[in-house]
């Protein structure tokens, strides 16, 4: 189902229906501020299981988060003071951050290191729906495993079907994906270069 949402005043009812939705353990298509996500609640393992099944992923490769705030991060992951001074800086934004992960995360979205990758995209579309839930949804790219992301929600629709039970259509949106960098060190690594600026952490 195709629900239009507007992506710069989202109606409460509508971000309302998607998180009774969720809540339900069913998986939606949602807009951030790079390409198109995938997700459900980061407490459903079965619709985690699902998502890994209709994308055709590799199961070693964990889903990063999503998160509502700078202080819900800190719930879910372990966030040094220059981390901490480097996310607020960066975020809300086009960035997955990686760090150790705290016990509040599920097995399911662990790396063999215990890490965890965390985003708040500046979309207040997807920022709303995660405020709502009251806890992170996972996020993966709206695409099967090896094909390029889609940003255009009805392509989505068509692509996935009734595996999907909402695609929230934020418009057309770029095929690009997040920068990946890892704070768990005392340098900022970067994981893969995508489409926020990372030479900031070229030293």
């Amino acid at each position: 189902m195709i629900l239009e949402i507007n992506s710069e005043h989202p109606q409460p009812h509508q971000i309302s229906q998607v998180v009774e939705c969720l809540r339900d353990g069913r998986v939606i298509a949602y807009p951030t501020d790079t390409t198109y996500g995938i997700g459900c609640s980061i407490f459903c393992k079965k619709s985690i299981e699902r998502i890994y099944q209709m994308k055709q992923r590799d199961r070693r490769k964990p889903f990063s988060v999503i998160c509502s705030s700078l202080s819900e991060i800190s719930r879910y992951a372990k966030v040094s003071n220059s981390a901490f001074k480097i996310i607020k800086r960066y975020l809300p934004g086009p960035y997955t951050f990686v760090f150790e992960a705290t016990r509040e995360v599920p097995d399911l979205l662990l790396t063999r290191q215990k890490t965890v990758g965390i985003r708040i995209p500046d979309n207040r579309i997807c920022c709303d729906i995660v405020t709502a839930l009251g806890n992170p949804i996972i996020t993966t790219s709206a695409n099967i495993s090896g094909e390029e992301p889609e940003g255009d929600p009805r392509t989505i629709a068509d692509t996935f079907g009734n595996q999907l039970d909402y695609v929230i259509d934020g418009g057309i949106l770029t095929t690009d994906v997040s920068s990946v960098v890892s704070l768990i060190g005392s340098v900022p690594e970067v994981l893969r270069a995508g489409l926020g600026d990372v030479s900031w952490c070229v030293k």
